[in-house]
């Protein structure tokens, strides 16, 4: 395609490819739908990349069908040329439509087949997740949901809470959530449903994420009254190796790093074995994202002495937590340093600093000393290394002359 000449208004301005769907915006600028609408709603800009003139989010993207026919005319064209003629994509569903279908949700007979409907939708583009908020999907989902936890009753719950989890972020929900606290309990009773009921893989990963998005938007009071069995689902989950998906386990890990801000909550993953729970999933699925949120985690529990002490009796607590320094990210050197200040702070026994000499935890730390990173992170090493200097001096595990030459 390269030797080909691609006409210039047939590129989007956003994305710079050749547009699908072109549609025009109130300002005259014709854009593919897709870029535009992720602009607007998924961006949440409402000036004109072009024109940079206001583009509100609710205003009218009018189908440019002469600009449409033009390009697939020249698709059909240069078809010799190796180029595929694109398929124009479905058009967004009417406001109208959607409300039909949340009318549906209420009558019996057609309530799955409209999940299905707005499963289709959720997943088609931006627009129809935009409307399907301003219709009442959002509380119309919500109401489903906790009567399908009263009823103890998983008919079409997966579509719900798969449809629930694409559209909660539109918008503003903070009223929302405060109206619909009580979707926790369901929440929960979905995360609980045994192996052999139907879809019972895809019901627990969505609801976990549709649980990320309303912890992420609960105030504190909320977080205060979470029960222990909330944090006995939430480890529960982590251990499903064979249910759980890398979008559900961020998801759970994102709940636990929000929670275990309070010490009230801290104190219940403790209780539920969160910590040791936490180093076997590292060890076991480790990759940059579920690395941050693990050790963020355990920097939180680890400000408890129990939680140090669950880490301490983990045979790879401190190897792993070493092991992740200077290996994965910026944010993550943050939390294992902070972490391993702190057992040096508060449970450095005997014991402890000769596994730190075992896993070459003294090592790194030196490493990190002589890396480019950032000078707050030389500083805990620093400062761990010079507490610890006449214990580990006398280690044949480490030169003494490199010990002395940087603390």
């Amino acid at each position: 395609m390269e030797n080909i000449e691609v006409p210039e208004y047939f590129i989007c301005p956003i994305s710079l490819q050749i547009m699908k769907d072109p549609v025009t915006a109130i300002t005259g600028i014709t854009y593919d739908r897709e870029s535009i609408e992720h602009w607007l709603f998924k961006n949440h800009n409402t000036i004109c990349p072009v024109t940079k003139q206001p583009l509100p989010t609710d205003s009218d993207l009018t189908p440019n069908h002469t600009l449409r026919r033009l390009i697939q005319a020249w698709y059909i064209a240069n078809g010799a040329n190796g180029i595929d003629r694109i398929i124009t994509p479905k058009p967004p569903a009417s406001k109208l439509y959607v409300l039909n279908l949340v009318l549906d949700l209420s009558v019996p007979r057609s309530k799955i087949r409209a999940l299905e409907k707005l499963e289709l939708l959720a997943k088609e583009n931006e627009r129809n997740r935009q409307y399907m908020v301003e219709g009442g999907v959002r509380n119309a989902l919500v109401s489903f949901f906790i009567q399908c936890y009263r009823k103890c009753d998983i008919n079409g719950l997966d579509k719900a809470l798969t449809t629930l989890s694409l559209i909660w972020n539109i918008s503003s929900c903070e009223t929302m959530v405060e109206n619909h606290e009580e979707i926790v309990d369901p929440i929960m009773w979905a995360l609980g449903l045994d192996h052999e009921m139907q879809n019972h893989a895809v019901i627990k990963n969505h609801a976990m994420c549709v649980l990320r998005s309303v912890i992420g938007k609960a105030n504190s009071g909320t977080l205060e009254r979470l029960r222990p069995e909330f944090f006995k689902k939430m480890i529960g989950f982590l251990r499903e190796s064979c249910v759980i998906t890398q979008k559900g386990l961020d998801a759970a890990l994102q709940v636990m790093l929000d929670t275990s801000s309070l010490s009230r909550n801290r104190n219940m993953m403790i209780e539920s074995r969160a910590v040791f729970e936490l180093i076997e999933l590292e060890l076991k699925f480790s990759n940059k994202k579920t690395t941050e949120l693990v050790l963020g985690i355990l920097f939180h529990l680890c400000s408890c002495a129990d939680g140090r002490a669950q880490l301490l009796s983990h045979a790879a607590g401190i190897a792993m937590i070493t092991k992740r320094i200077l290996k994965v990210t910026p944010t993550a050197d943050v939390r294992a340093m902070s972490i391993l200040s702190l057992i040096s702070r508060y449970s450095a026994t005997s014991g402890v600093l000769q596994e730190m000499l075992k896993v070459k935890t003294v090592s790194k730390l030196c490493t990190v000393l002589q890396a480019d990173c950032p000078s707050h992170l030389k500083d805990k090493a620093r400062e761990i290394l010079r507490t610890h200097f006449d214990v580990w001096k006398n280690s044949p595990c480490v030169e003494v002359a490199t010990l002395t030459k940087y603390v």
